[in-house]
C-alpha cells in the first residue's frame, strides 16, 4: 500500500477506535446487587425471580450508531481489509444494541443472540455427554482457603514468567470470581469469593495466560481493531483459555461439567426458561445450589446472555486446530477469531500488524495427565 493508502487505514481505525473505546460490554452487563439477589432468592426457598440492577450507561447509543455507520470504509481500497473493516463495524454496532438494551428482557436476549448465537443440538448433545463423567478431585486442592489479597498474591507471582505488567482490583460484583478488563489491562477478583488452589491454577492460566496475553500482544499493534476485537472474537478467546487449563494440567472434569452447565443453562432460554426454572433444571443435573445460581446469573442477567456456550465451542476448535498441527501464536495476537486467521496473516504479511511477543506458556508442552479430559476432548462432535 502507498503512504496515503495507509494513513487512510489508519485514520479510519482511530475514528473507530475513538467511538467504540466506551463499548466494553463486560462494564455493563455485571449486576450490581448479585449478593443481595442471592440472598433473597435463596430466603424464597427458589420461588422469585431476582430483580437485577445494572451500572448506567455513559453515552448516546443512537449517537454513536449514527458516527458509527458514518465512517467510509470504502475508503479503504485493499478489498481484503475493507471486508475486515466492514464485519468489525457490524459487529460494534451489534455489541452497542446489546448495551443498549440490557434489563429489557427479550430485546436483549434477541441481540445477544445475532452478536453470540445459541447452542445447537450437537453443543447440547456435547454438554450432556460431559455430565456423564465422574468430578473426583483432588480433596486438598480444592479445599476453599485464599482470599483475594492472598490469590492476588499468586496471580503475581505466576505472570512474572511473561515480563509484563498490569493492575490488579477487587470487585463484590461479579458474577465470575476473576476476569480481565482488556481495555483497562487489569484483572479483576471477586473479593466475595473464597479461592481454592484449584481455582487459581485455572485462572492464572485462563485469565493471564490468555486473556491477559492477548490483551499485551494487541497492544502491540498500531491496528486497534486487535485490541477491541475481531467478529466473534470471544469463541476463539474462550477455547484458547480453556485449552491453556487443558495443557497445564489444570483443567479437570468438574471446570469442564461447568462449561457443559453453561451450554445447557443458555440452550434453556431458547426454551423460554425463567431464572428460576434455569436454576432448577441445573440442580436437577447435579449442579449445588451456589453452583446454580451463579451460572443461572451468568446466562439470564440483560434479560438472557447467550456468550456462555461459547466457551465449550471454542475449546473443541481450538484443540481441533492444534490437533491438526497449527501453530496457536496466530491467534495470541490479539482479541482474534480462527475464522478470521487468513485476514490475521494478511495483515502481518503486509506490514500491518505483529506477530506475538506474548506467547501462552502453556502450549509449549501438553502436560496433562487426566486421560478422561483427554478422552473427553477426543470425543466432541
Amino acid at each position: 500500500m502507498s503512504l496515503i493508502k495507509n494513513k487512510i487505514l489508519f485514520d479510519i481505525d482511530d475514528k473507530i477506535d475513538f467511538l467504540v473505546r466506551k463499548i466494553e460490554l463486560l462494564d455493563y452487563i455485571n449486576p450490581i446487587n448479585i449478593e443481595e439477589e442471592r440472598i433473597r432468592f435463596f430466603n424464597s426457598k427458589f420461588t422469585i425471580e431476582p430483580n437485577f440492577k445494572y451500572p448506567k450507561r455513559d453515552y448516546n447509543s443512537l449517537e454513536l450508531q449514527r458516527e458509527l455507520f458514518a465512517v467510509r470504509i470504502e475508503d479503504i481500497k485493499d478489498k481484503t481489509i475493507q471486508k475486515l473493516y466492514e464485519d468489525i463495524v457490524y459487529e460494534y454496532s451489534g455489541l452497542i444494541e446489546c448495551i443498549d438494551t440490557i434489563s429489557q428482557g427479550k430485546k436483549f436476549y434477541y441481540n445477544s443472540l445475532r452478536s453470540f448465537g445459541t447452542p445447537t443440538e450437537v453443543d447440547v448433545e456435547n454438554a450432556k455427554f460431559i455430565l456423564h463423567f465422574d468430578d473426583k478431585l483432588d480433596v486438598e486442592k480444592s479445599i476453599p482457603r485464599f482470599d483475594a489479597h492472598e490469590t492476588e498474591q499468586q496471580f503475581r507471582d505466576f505472570s512474572k514468567r511473561y515480563g509484563f505488567t498490569y493492575s490488579i482490583k477487587h470487585s463484590d460484583k461479579l458474577s465470575a470470581i476473576a476476569m480481565v478488563l482488556n481495555n483497562q489491562q487489569t484483572l479483576v477478583l471477586n473479593s466475595n469469593h473464597t479461592f481454592s488452589q484449584n481455582d487459581i491454577d485455572i485462572l492464572t492460566n485462563h485469565e493471564i495466560g490468555v486473556h491477559m496475553v492477548t490483551t499485551m500482544n494487541s497492544l502491540r499493534n498500531q491496528l486497534k481493531i486487535f485490541s477491541h476485537g475481531f467478529p466473534n472474537n470471544t469463541e476463539t478467546q474462550e477455547g484458547l483459555a480453556v485449552f491453556s487449563e487443558f495443557m497445564s494440567n489444570s483443567l479437570n472434569i468438574k471446570r469442564l461439567k461447568i462449561l457443559a452447565y453453561r451450554v445447557l443453562a443458555v440452550d434453556s432460554l431458547a426454551k423460554g426458561y425463567n431464572f428460576q426454572q434455569t436454576f432448577r433444571m441445573l440442580k436437577n443435573y447435579g449442579m449445588k445450589n451456589n453452583g446454580a445460581f451463579t451460572v443461572s446469573v451468568r446466562v439470564h442477567r440483560g434479560g438472557g446472555f447467550t456468550k456462555d456456550y461459547l466457551y465449550l465451542t471454542g475449546l473443541r476448535k481450538v484443540y481441533n486446530h492444534h490437533k491438526n498441527g497449527n501453530d496457536l501464536s496466530l491467534l495470541l495476537t490479539g482479541k482474534v477469531t480462527l475464522e478470521y486467521k487468513d485476514s490475521i496473516e494478511y495483515l502481518i504479511e503486509n506490514g500491518f500488524a505483529q506477530p506475538s511477543k506474548f506467547i501462552t506458556d502453556s502450549y509449549a508442552n501438553n502436560k496433562n495427565t487426566n486421560n478422561k479430559i483427554a478422552f473427553i476432548l477426543e470425543n466432541l462432535k
